[in-house]
């Protein structure tokens, strides 16, 4: 990554390798989709320092050393080169940013140098930030210095007032007329001094909580030490496996936040720190090994801001799930629609079929009821609002003016296009998104059943069967051997062969030889890169290597193929994805696997990057986790009080431990080893306090 970034619940700072905030680009402290500090930049004699080293690999906290350039004036000698080193140690705590300055000398004698520190606020939504949306906008109402602080304040257009205290502890200052702080420093060899910042967003005059910051760390050691302990623990004899897992669950702790419903992830850093349905929900649906109390604040938060009316301006109707939120100035004065906005066609099956997934690995009965009038309220919006035209089919069509025109997962304006090159109009079914309401209504019949909904469990099962056969008849391209991506606005297929259809193999709605035929072609040349699955097949008439959606490879899309692969029998072809991304994430920073990478095939010996990506995302974090599942093939079934597994181990792999895997009340501790002589995959049940019956087939 070009950038370094950290954040705790609300609040995250992105800046340059080197630390600083530069105000002509995107970088900045944000919270509430506002940038709450757009300049922070260091000098050393009025010299930019040169980088050492730059890591932020444990999310919450930073460490950046620099050095000084070599200074002479008039054959004069001011400042040996790389004479000075500057730690700079930053964190973010309880909705305030901690930096601390370390600054030592190692220079033969006593050295003065003047070390400079400029910072500046200017309050600019996320939308303008983007280049997304400009609009009206509110103008600074203040600026004031004190010995060790300063505050800066903003009256915005949808009448919030919104400021940045600044305070810092350290040598006396000077104050620019620019408002840059001048530190005189006088160091001896060896000898050290320290300048610590601290930075705080305040909105409507709420007074920030600061803290001693060695007491502030200690907590936050404690918050992710909670979180490891707390969460499912895996170890192999495959290094590069262990370390991808170890950064995903690492980077999952990092994008949680609580709105007051319980923690779950926001989709991504650094321009999708906020709720969003579909993030949000596959995040969940992928963290269930993990830790499946995400899962019950996902569902909770989701449930609260549900629609209940008619709205074209946010695409909200009665039981839809939110696509997006945002709590920044243009939303503020309705000149955006994401208060919230609704515009997915994806997020409240996604919502169902969490819900009924959540219960089959926690037996969280109480909460399938407190969720069942949203549960309903849901099902109620499939039938009516998601199938406005009866045709049985899910489909979606942008009601408003700023609202998303195509509104899956692939939202791009491109992503849907028929073979002759044209872009499918709406009403669009997308092929996934008939899968996932299949899935939701078979899994939820049971529940409802055992709830004593007799009649609404035969409703579901009754549509369930209906969906299967209209969806056989008509999104099956005889040609390709392949489902549709969709169905446009005429009822024609839309004929390209792309990685959506991958989505269904975990819903059973597919015919076992159609199934088939899907797993093996999502593997074949066309659609697998070496790396991962393309999101479009080589011969499709969109298909662009470089493109966002028609042609890159995104690893959460593949997570869901392959969870369906493993889950229907295709083991092989699940094991090959694994492989592939697990290959690409050693290319990666931090063996991260960003949102999306280019679809370039692994002839050229690494993976091409996306120019645009977050990282950490939750989706592509959530990815490993996948691996878990479909390596140890569970599938949890609380209705029967039982666990099925299949075992299936990577092929560099020859022993996997699981330990912490909750399920029902209790857990699971497992050891996976390979025979050597036979190759098959032998179960160690190490432990079984779940009260379920375990089946190894």
């Amino acid at each position: 990554m070009d950038y370094r970034v950290i954040k705790e619940n609300n609040l995250f700072l992105i800046t340059d390798v080197n630390g600083d905030i530069n105000p002509e680009t995107g970088h900045g402290l944000y919270t509430s989709d506002t940038r709450f500090l757009s300049r922070f930049e260091i000098g050393i004699n009025g010299e930019k320092p040169i980088l050492l080293s730059s890591a932020a690999d444990e999310n919450y906290i930073a460490v950046i050393r620099l050095t000084n350039p070599h200074m002479e004036r008039d054959g004069e000698l001011i400042l040996w080169r790389e004479s000075i080193e500057i730690q700079r140690k930053r964190f973010i705590y309880d909705d305030s940013l901690y930096e601390t300055f370390r600054i030592t000398s190692y220079y033969p004698k006593a050295v003065e140098f003047d070390f400079s520190v400029a910072m500046d606020a200017d309050f600019t939504d996320m939308f303008v930030i983007r280049g997304f949306q400009y609009g009206e906008i509110g103008r600074k109402t203040g600026d004031s210095f004190s010995s060790n602080g300063r505050v800066i304040t903003y009256r915005g257009a949808d009448n919030v007032d919104r400021e940045t205290r600044i305070g810092w502890q350290g040598p006396v200052h000077t104050v620019d007329g620019d408002g840059r702080l001048h530190f005189p420093v006088k160091l001896n060899h060896g000898e050290s001094c320290e300048i610590a910042f601290t930075v705080s967003p305040s909105v409507n005059g709420v007074e920030p909580r600061l803290h001693d910051p060695l007491e502030a760390m200690a907590k936050l050691d404690a918050s992710y030490a909670e979180w490891n302990g707390g969460s499912t623990g895996v170890r192999s004899d495959l290094p590069a496996f262990d370390k991808l897992y170890g950064r995903s669950v690492q980077d999952l702790r990092v994008l949680l936040t609580d709105l007051g419903h319980g923690p779950f992830p926001v989709a991504g850093l650094p321009l999708f720190a906020v709720p969003f349905g579909r993030d949000s929900l596959i995040a969940a649906l992928q963290i269930l090994p993990l830790n499946p109390a995400i899962a019950k604040g996902t569902l909770l938060t989701m449930a609260s801001y549900q629609g209940t009316k008619e709205d074209e301006w946010r695409d909200e109707q009665p039981g839809k799930i939110m696509h997006e939120i945002r709590y920044g100035e243009l939303a503020g004065t309705n000149q955006v629609p994401f208060t919230p906005y609704y515009g997915t066609i994806d997020a409240t099956p996604l919502f169902l079929m969490l819900a009924a997934e959540y219960f089959h690995w926690t037996e969280d009965t109480a909460l399938i009821q407190e969720l069942m009038p949203h549960i309903e309220a849901a099902l109620e919006w499939v039938d009516r609002y998601g199938d406005e035209d009866g045709d049985g089919f899910v489909e979606y069509v942008q009601k408003s003016s700023k609202g998303i025109a195509n509104q899956g997962w692939k939202d791009s304006a491109d992503s849907v296009v028929h073979a002759d090159g044209e872009y499918a109009k709406a009403p669009i079914a997308l092929v996934e998104v008939q899968g996932y309401v299949y899935q939701a209504k078979t899994r939820l019949a049971p529940l409802f059943r055992i709830l004593g909904r007799e009649a609404g469990a035969e409703r579901l099962e009754a549509q369930a069967a209906e969906l299967k056969e209209r969806f056989e008849r008509d999104f099956w391209m005889d040609d390709e051997q392949f489902y549709a991506i969709a169905l446009d606005g005429a009822k024609t297929r839309v004929h390209s062969v792309t990685s959506n259809a991958g989505h269904i193999l975990m819903s059973g709605i597919a015919s076992e030889a159609r199934a088939e035929a899907v797993a093996k072609r999502l593997v074949a040349a066309d659609m697998f890169s070496g790396y991962g699955i393309r999101t479009m097949s080589t011969g499709a008439a969109g298909y662009n290597p470089m493109s966002y959606h028609d042609g890159s490879v995104w690893p959460h899309d593949n997570s869901l193929c392959l969870l369906g692969m493993s889950r229907s029998g295709y083991r092989e072809e699940a094991l090959t994805v694994m492989q592939g991304l697990l290959k690409a994430s050693q290319s990666f920073e931090y063996a991260r696997l960003p949102e999306l990478f280019c679809g370039y095939d692994d002839s050229l010996g690494y993976p091409v990057k996306y120019p645009v990506a977050c990282s950490p995302q939750a989706w592509a974090a959530g990815t490993s986790l996948t691996f878990v599942q479909a390596m140890l093939g569970i599938v949890p079934d609380a209705l029967n009080r039982r666990v099925t597994l299949k075992p299936a181990l990577l092929p560099d792999m020859s022993e996997l431990e699981v330990d912490r895997l909750r399920i029902g009340g209790g857990h699971l501790h497992l050891l996976l080893k390979r025979d050597a002589g036979t190759g098959r995959v032998e179960v160690s049940v190490l432990a079984n306090d779940t009260g379920f019956d375990l089946e190894i087939l």
